[in-house]
C-alpha cells in the first residue's frame, strides 16, 4: 500500500520550495524528469541510497550486467526468481505520483520523462501517451534475438515448469524490457526525451540523483533551450549549482504542494 502524504509537515526549505512555485506556476510547458526517489514511498527501494538495492545487496548489481546475463543460464534463472516476486506487482501509486498526473490536466505537462521501470506513472491516471520510458518497463518481457514483446505476467506464469523461460517465437533468450548494464539506449526513445527537453519553459527533476548520463544531459539540453531547471530530492545532484530552484525535501510532501500551485495558477 502506498504511504500516506506527508503534505502538512513543514518544509525544510520554504525559499527554495516559493522560488520552485514561482517557476512553474510562470510556465507554459513543464517537461518532468523522475528518478528511483519518486517510487520510493511506494515500497520500490531505489539504488544508490543509503536503503538502495545496490547498497544493501552488492551482487543485484552484477546481476544487472547484460553480458553476464546473456552468457550464463544460471544468472537468468536468478534473474527470474527475483523478477517474479519484485515489489513492483505489489506496489501502487503514491501522492507524487497522483499529483503529477493532476499536472497533465492541467495542459502545461509537455512530458514526462522517468529513469522508472515499474509504470508506477501510468497507474496513477497519467496517459501513456505523455510517459517517456528511458530506461524501459518491468511490465514486458523482450526477446534479444527477434524482438518480440510479451506481457511480463504470461512469461512469469511459465516458471512453475521453465527456469530459463525462451521466446515462443524464435527459442531466443528473453529479459525483461528493460535496460541493462552494458546495453545501449533505444535512440528513438532517447531523441523523443531530448526533443521533450528542448520544447519546455521550466525542466522539473524530481527524484534522481542526477548521475547517470545521458539521462542527466537532458538537463544541459533543456538549458541550453532556455529553460529553467527546477531540482526536487532528497539529496544533492550535480546540477544544483545551476537550477533556478532547488528543494531538498520528502518528495511525497513537495511534488504534490508544487502542483497544487501549477493548479491554482492555470485555474480560469
Amino acid at each position: 500500500m502506498a504511504s500516506t502524504s506527508t503534505e502538512s509537515a513543514p518544509l525544510s526549505d520554504p525559499e527554495g520550495f516559493e522560488r520552485a512555485a514561482e517557476l512553474l506556476e510562470s510556465a507554459e510547458r513543464i517537461t518532468v524528469l523522475t528518478g528511483a526517489g519518486v517510487s520510493t514511498d511506494s515500497g520500490i527501494p531505489d539504488f544508490r541510497g543509503p536503503q538502495g538495492l545496490w547498497t544493501s545487496d552488492p551482487n543485484a548489481q552484477a546481476l544487472s550486467d547484460i553480458d553476464t546475463y546473456m552468457g550464463d543460464i544460471n544468472v537468468r534463472r536468478e534473474v527470474w526468481l527475483q523478477r517474479r516476486v519484485h515489489q513492483v506487482w505489489r506496489a501502487e501509486p503514491n501522492e507524487a505520483h497522483r499529483a503529477l498526473a493532476r499536472l497533465e490536466g492541467t495542459g502545461r505537462l509537455r512530458a514526462l520523462i522517468t529513469q522508472n521501470i515499474d509504470g508506477l506513472h501510468q497507474l496513477g491516471g497519467l496517459p501513456a501517451d505523455r510517459v517517456i520510458e528511458v530506461h524501459g518497463t518491468m511490465l514486458r518481457v523482450m526477446c534479444m534475438a527477434c524482438g518480440l514483446r510479451t506481457p511480463s505476467a504470461t512469461v512469469l506464469a511459465r516458471l512453475d515448469e521453465e527456469s530459463d523461460p525462451r521466446c515462443v517465437e524464435c527459442g531466443g533468450i528473453q529479459k525483461s524490457d528493460t535496460i541493462s548494464f552494458g546495453q545501449r539506449l533505444d535512440p528513438e526513445v532517447v531523441e523523443e526525451a531530448s526533443r521533450a527537453a528542448r520544447e519546455c519553459d521550466v525542466f522539473l527533476a524530481v527524484g534522481t540523483s542526477l548521475t547517470v548520463h545521458p539521462v542527466a544531459g537532458l538537463c544541459d539540453v533543456a538549458m541550453m533551450g532556455r529553460a529553467s531547471l527546477v531540482i526536487v530530492n532528497a539529496e544533492p545532484t550535480p546540477y544544483d549549482d545551476y537550477a533556478g530552484a532547488v528543494v531538498h525535501d520528502s518528495i511525497g510532501r513537495v511534488v504534490p504542494a508544487l502542483v497544487e500551485r501549477v493548479v491554482r495558477a492555470a485555474a480560469p
